[in-house]
């Protein structure tokens, strides 16, 4: 029994201590699914109207903490960090994170326990505001536009 205590001691020492669903919190900025309030991708950040929902997240949960992507281009992480401090909210660049597409996590507002939101996601959460939007970009052809198009 103690030499399986001291391998453990040793394994820990050489690989670093055991995560517990170490996939889901690299995709997570190193946080699990279940703490996260609002998330955003890359391509969401460069959206002016998804940012100002995140500042209404921000309000709406003052306990809450930014995760800032370390692998997303400075210019973002400058104006997140702006946006972080305007809103009086604390935020953490986390440095081992990847990029491997637009789609990857950029930023997450995050807290230190469980709060377990069914919709996370920026878009998701406030969908009527993006279809109403979109609605109004595109003229509604009349029939006789649609027939000889």
């Amino acid at each position: 029994m103690a030499k399986d205590e001291l391998q453990q001691h040793l394994d820990k020492g050489r690989f670093g201590a055991a995560r517990i669903n170490p996939d889901e919190q690299r995709k997570y900025l190193g946080t699990f699914r279940e703490r996260c309030f609002a998330s955003m991708t890359i391509r969401e950040m460069k959206s002016q109207r998804d940012r100002e929902y995140l500042v209404s997240e921000i309000q709406k949960y003052p306990e809450g903490k930014l995760l800032i992507n370390g692998a997303v281009d400075g210019e973002l992480q400058n104006d997140f960090i702006a946006l972080a401090s305007k809103n009086s909210v604390d935020f953490t660049i986390v440095n081992d994170a990847t990029v491997d597409s637009e789609d990857s996590i950029g930023v997450l507002l995050v807290t230190d326990h469980a709060v377990n939101q069914e919709i996370i996601d920026i878009e998701e959460k406030y969908p009527a505001q993006n279809d109403d939007e979109t609605a109004e970009t595109k003229p509604k052809k009349s029939l006789f536009g649609r027939l000889f198009d």
